[in-house]
């Protein structure tokens, strides 16, 4: 047969022998990837994962069999350890981001720049941190649409290799206090001095409590990072603006709690507000003037002519 083709066809033997080689190399590819099909990807219910699974197989049968024909027609595979170098080679380059989330998976759980309980930002996601796996982490988000840092009830899978790339916001390591502003405006016509006072007031009594204990916090975290603060106690700072005096209240609160301590302050304050006559909240308004007949000698109001 291989002299009949020689003869007639004009292919020498070695040739023959790379072609059926060739074929014989394509077609135990595709068996062993139709094989692993039937077998384990179409038993998967997500459809997600068994179209993931359908092109990652696809893209390994391609490489190992590029591989095989090059071997084949160009000998250039002297030995079986430099094919498996370069085999080793492509699959690292064609699994170039799952194994940077497992270098990432180790430099999470020996570095820890965050851990499960945390509440971290990275990127534009955020959320508590419940899981953290050889690939991923997971976190039940928070933000987006709802206000104040609340939950949304979504959870939000990141890839480990972000922390590689995107810098990691931790709302709870060092201390779990985070500082938090509420700006108050009333008018130039209040007493501003009087509403000063009441936000002290009102601040004190919702965190001085937190003060104490944030101290204590930032003391046993000082040996691991540098962190200081002069001033820990809640205060109130005084501004000017175009429309009234801002009054800004900075207290530290728990970052879990953020909004439930706004909403007790604020229901305070326009209680004590409300007592009193010489506090009122600042807004945008808009003046009207008329100067009809103004600057016009002899002219008078349509009422008087």
């Amino acid at each position: 047969m291989i002299e009949w083709v020689q003869h007639n066809i004009g292919i020498s033997p070695d040739v023959q022998y790379e072609i059926v080689a060739s074929a014989a190399i394509i077609f135990i590819v595709g068996l062993l990837r139709f094989i692993l099909l039937r077998l384990f990807v179409s038993k998967l219910s997500d459809l997600n994962q068994r179209y993931q699974w359908r092109k990652f197989s696809l893209y390994i049968a391609v490489f190992i069999t590029v591989i095989f024909l090059l071997s084949t027609w160009l000998g250039f595979i002297g030995s079986v350890g430099t094919f498996l170098g370069l085999l080793s080679a492509g699959i690292a380059i064609a699994l170039k981001d799952p194994l940077v989330n497992i270098v990432a998976w180790f430099f999470i759980l020996i570095r820890q720049p965050f851990k499960v309980g945390d509440r971290v930002q990275i990127e534009n996601f955020s959320g508590d941190v419940i899981d953290i796996r050889i690939f991923q982490f997971s976190l039940i988000e928070i933000g987006n649409w709802v206000d104040a840092d609340q939950s949304t009830g979504r959870v939000i899978h990141v890839p480990n290799g972000i922390v590689f790339t995107q810098p990691q916001f931790n709302y709870t390591a060092g201390f779990d206090h985070i500082w938090h502003e509420i700006p108050m405006l009333v008018t130039f016509e209040s007493n501003w001095k009087k509403a000063k006072k009441i936000l002290t007031d009102v601040v004190n009594k919702h965190s001085m409590h937190l003060s104490a204990e944030a101290e204590r916090q930032i003391k046993s975290a000082a040996k691991k990072y540098l962190i200081f603060y002069s001033k820990l106690t809640p205060i109130v700072y005084t501004t000017i603006k175009d429309s009234g005096v801002l009054l800004t209240m900075r207290f530290l609160c728990e970052p879990r709690r953020r909004r439930g301590t706004e909403e007790l302050i604020l229901e305070d304050v326009l209680n004590e507000f409300h007592e009193c006559d010489d506090i009122d909240f600042a807004y945008p308004t808009t003046r009207f003037y008329n100067n009809v007949g103004e600057g016009k000698e002899g002219t008078k109001p349509k009422s008087e002519q």
